[in-house]
């Protein structure tokens, strides 16, 4: 079945509007793994304006420590500051972002073969150190063999163009493209992440029509949610989602 790792960075960024420890990135954190989350991801910024650096190390006690069958997995890009971030937090999986720190979110992918210097070495200190690596990228299935070539063990397929227009001819055109891009990674040798402006709406569709889909990471979307419905209960409802039948 396909895993839900949410990502905290909207709980980071509420946080940090008030000079206040509430809400709580560690406490929020027990809330959706004790929901049934199958892990927490986290994507910190030079200037920190969501999770911190202390965000990072507090998480990766509380997956080690409470949680050691749950995934920590930290997003971000490749400089010399978030690699060594990652080394000293030790989670299951990396995922490089080729983000400018003045960006207010992921909106693209790599060329993995023109950032073959950017990524080379990061990857090779990942995989020395235990650590899974995956790439983000866009839907172009010429892609996924580059980066099966630069030795990354998964991609996360960007998945923003088909929230943005979920519903629309536009949209289906995404999941067509999503889905030869899915087939091509597996096709490499690699494992499919995806992720990005999921919603309760358009995930049924997204998992229907595209394969081979191991996790996704859900941040914005289910953050929203569960301003109506509570952490525990908007984990519940994307793991139906993701078509998972739960226990009541």
């Amino acid at each position: 079945m396909t895993a839900l790792s949410v990502n905290l960075n909207k709980v980071a960024l509420l946080r940090n509007q008030r000079d206040l420890p509430w809400p709580s990135v560690v406490g929020m954190a027990r809330v959706v793994l004790d929901a049934g989350a199958d892990g927490v991801t986290v994507h910190p910024r030079p200037d920190e304006r969501h999770i911190r650096r202390s965000d990072v190390y507090d998480l990766a006690a509380l997956v080690r420590n409470e949680y050691p069958t749950k995934e920590f997995n930290i997003e971000g890009y490749p400089d010399d500051g978030f690699v060594e971030l990652v080394l000293a937090n030790k989670p299951d999986q990396v995922t490089f972002v080729p983000d400018d720190p003045n960006q207010a979110t992921s909106d693209h992918g790599w060329d993995v073969k023109g950032s073959h210097n950017i990524l080379a070495d990061p990857i090779r200190r990942m995989k020395d150190a235990g650590i899974r690596v995956s790439l983000f990228i866009d839907e172009d299935p010429n892609i996924p063999p580059d980066a099966a070539e630069i030795g990354a063990d998964r991609v996360e397929i960007y998945t923003g163009p088909f929230g943005g227009t979920f519903g629309t001819p536009e949209g289906d055109h995404h999941l067509q493209r999503m889905q030869v891009t899915s087939h091509a990674a597996s096709a490499a040798g690699l494992v499919i992440n995806a992720g990005h402006d999921l919603t309760l709406e358009n995930l049924p569709e997204f998992m229907e029509r595209v394969p081979h889909v191991a996790e996704v990471s859900i941040g914005h979307g289910i953050t929203a949610d569960a301003l109506l419905m509570g952490f525990a209960e908007a984990v519940r409802q994307y793991q139906i989602a993701l078509g998972k039948q739960l226990s009541e």
